[in-house]
């Protein structure tokens, strides 16, 4: 039996902060366990927080500039992590960076903070940029987690995560499918900030706002929910047919209200079509309680809502394990989940 110590680095779209997590990582014939040891989110700054908000405008030398700061700063914060949690075992860091531009129609996708910064700061290897070799191979680049789902949460029927947008991943006719469902957080929060909040903390907005039926229908509408999986949500489709339609509500509370609705009609959707029955949710909209109650009420499936670590961490810590199965020269992608050629192991080793 192998242990495996790894720090997983995480940055979502809805940009609550940095995910910092160091886990234990068993092989024991065959079968992984994990064990989260210490984890952290550190909240960006407002100037940081604007620059990566806003990095999908920047010119080529600025956005040059940022990869190389924001590695630098992955760096700096991990290797306070480290000094502050006194850890000395440590095989590997894996860094998802955050993503700018997501565009596998067109071969690309980005995640800026340079691994080898990262390398520079804290002297320890370094993984990252996992993303970018699916897209070549005619992936998503997207979801990358179900390899996590599959090896590490194997007793639930379906690995549901509610972030910047809701992705899920379970098994059908014995491969791990995946796919995103729809915008979630990276909506409500611009929402919510429109009435001075960061978030819809409980979904306390939504609660008290009105469904705005034709908004309703047009958003249960849009062609992306008729793809079959794989498929892959970004920004910049949120852009394009999401903000296009939110924007002429004028009332935000009613906008939010039926955005929440949207969202867990989508969720319960997927989850009635496939019978899935014992479903783990994570991520922050996990602590939307009045989004979890409308999605009791739609669907059969038992939903489990985990400790706090594993909703906080879950993800970060999958990139851990990511890099532990890349440093291993093992499958970390499957085809299955992201429409590429072939399972593969992603990453580039700094």
């Amino acid at each position: 039996m192998k242990d495996f110590h790894a720090i997983g680095l995480m940055s979502g779209t809805s940009l609550d902060g940095l995910d910092i997590c160091y886990a234990k990582f068993q092989n024991k014939n065959g079968h992984w366990s994990f064990k989260i040891l210490k984890a952290e989110t550190v909240a960006y700054n407002s100037d940081l927080k604007n620059q990566l908000k806003n990095s999908i405008h920047l010119s080529s030398e600025k956005l040059l500039a940022l990869h190389s700061e924001y590695g630098f700063y992955l760096g700096d914060e991990t290797k306070k992590f480290i000094e502050k949690n006194r850890l000395e075992h440590i095989d590997l860091i894996a860094s998802h960076g955050h993503t700018v531009f997501h565009q596998p129609q067109n071969k690309f996708t980005l995640q800026i903070g340079d691994g080898r910064a990262i390398k520079l700061k804290t002297g320890l290897p370094v993984i990252y940029d996992f993303r970018s070799q699916d897209v070549l191979m005619g992936g998503n680049g997207a979801p990358l987690v179900p390899i996590g789902d599959e090896l590490l949460f194997s007793e639930y029927d379906a690995c549901v995560n509610l972030g910047g947008f809701s992705n899920i991943s379970f098994k059908k006719d014995q491969k791990r499918i995946a796919f995103d469902i729809s915008p979630l957080n990276i909506v409500l929060n611009k929402l919510a900030q429109k009435l001075g909040r960061e978030y819809d903390e409980n979904g306390d907005v939504a609660k008290s706002g009105i469904v705005k039926k034709d908004l309703l229908e047009k958003l249960n509408s849009l062609d992306f929910y008729r793809l079959a999986a794989p498929k892959s949500l970004g920004i910049e489709w949120c852009s394009q047919h999401i903000f296009t339609l939110t924007e002429v509500e004028e009332n935000t509370e009613n906008c939010i209200a039926t955005f929440t609705e949207h969202a867990a009609i989508q969720l319960a959707k997927v989850l009635n079509e496939n019978g899935l029955k014992k479903v783990l949710i994570t991520g922050g909209g996990a602590y939307n309680s009045f989004f979890v109650e409308l999605l009791k009420e739609k669907t059969g499936s038992e939903i489990i809502i985990p400790e706090r670590q594993i909703i906080e961490f879950k993800e970060a810590l999958i990139f851990a394990f990511m890099g532990v199965l890349r440093s291993l020269n093992e499958i970390n992608v499957l085809s299955s989940s992201t429409g590429s050629s072939r399972d593969h192991s992603s990453g580039s080793i700094a």
